[in-house]
């Protein structure tokens, strides 16, 4: 949940999530709706998924617990080099490496390191320091490598801070180049801007005696496995859509405030639109009607989500 979160944000949706799943069995045998909706809100659901996928691996692959290794962490889904390294160092005390944003901040400024982290050749630099930092696998046992990596996590969370670092109190202070050379505000180099592509689609509210229509979303792509409105191009006609593929027949019209929701990719603008409807006749597969109350408890995007509460609220 913390990575591309920040820690306030995920506090309460840990607490529910681990109240709901306080094991990895308990997790692997859950429904995928179940994971998601208490997701929802958080973005990046792809982390749920894997996450969810992750358990039932274990579960079903590793009858002796949770696997011990950093290369043996990387193979579950979702799982990159650095997330394996922290848990194998700080679950574990394996000997190794992590290099998240707070770790690449704290060593791009400590040694120099020009460029954007994110850039190949600036990302593999980082990790050739912060592996030749580590302390020396000699002390494998002592508890090390936990203080060790606990403390660069640290460090970079609330001392090596992106903006106003609190080099005074740092005690890497003496030979730190960004301080030393007063470049904190240069190191690390910010990602290059470029400008975001943007998105309109619009998104339909279909609503049948104070029901609201859904649809699951493919497993894979944005929102993967969350139910959400059904849409279509901004240019086409919502009614003459209604028709053509659901079969209903609209007995009103009309269209919402426009939404925006950014994504890291591009911007997405939607044109809600709500349309009453004649009884229905049947639902296909993949989608479901709820009331508006019922759908807030469902595992919606966002946006999706702002509304239906805006619909509930009316």
């Amino acid at each position: 949940m913390l990575q591309q979160t920040q820690v306030a944000t995920v506090i309460p949706y840990f607490e529910r999530f681990i109240a709901r799943f306080p094991s990895l069995p308990q997790l692997a045998e859950a429904h995928e709706d179940d994971v998601l909706t208490l997701w929802s809100g958080l973005g990046y659901y792809s982390r749920a998924r894997n996450l969810h996928t992750a358990a039932r691996i274990i579960v079903a692959s590793h009858p002796e617990g949770f696997p011990e290794t950093a290369e043996q962490i990387a193979q579950l889904p979702g799982v990159g080099r650095s997330t394996a390294a922290a848990v194998a160092a700080l679950a574990f005390g394996q000997h190794c490496a992590i290099l998240d944003g707070n770790v690449r901040r704290v060593l791009a400024r400590h040694g120099g390191v020009t460029g954007w982290p994110g850039d190949k050749k600036v990302e593999a630099e980082l990790w050739r320091l912060a592996e030749s930092l580590l302390p020396p696998d000699t002390r494998h046992g002592t508890g090390a490598i936990e203080i060790y990596t606990q403390g660069m996590m640290d460090l970079g969370a609330l001392v090596c801070t992106r903006s106003q670092p609190a080099c005074a109190t740092c005690p890497l202070n003496t030979d730190c180049i960004a301080h030393t050379q007063q470049r904190t505000t240069e190191l690390p180099a910010p990602r290059p801007k470029k400008p975001l592509p943007e998105r309109q689609i619009q998104m339909l509210l279909l609503l049948d005696r104070g029901e609201l229509l859904l649809e699951k979303r493919p497993a894979r792509g944005i929102w993967g496995g969350m139910w959400s409105l059904p849409e279509l191009p901004i240019d086409h006609d919502p009614a003459r859509h209604c028709h053509v593929h659901f079969g209903f027949t609209p007995l009103s019209q009309q269209a919402l405030p426009r939404l925006s929701h950014s994504f890291t990719h591009f911007k997405l603008h939607i044109q809600p639109v709500q349309l009453h409807l004649a009884p229905r006749l049947s639902t296909p597969a993949g989608q479901i009607w709820l009331s508006p109350t019922d759908a807030l408890g469902a595992a919606l995007p966002t946006p999706i989500r702002k509304l239906v509460a805006q619909l509930k609220s009316d």
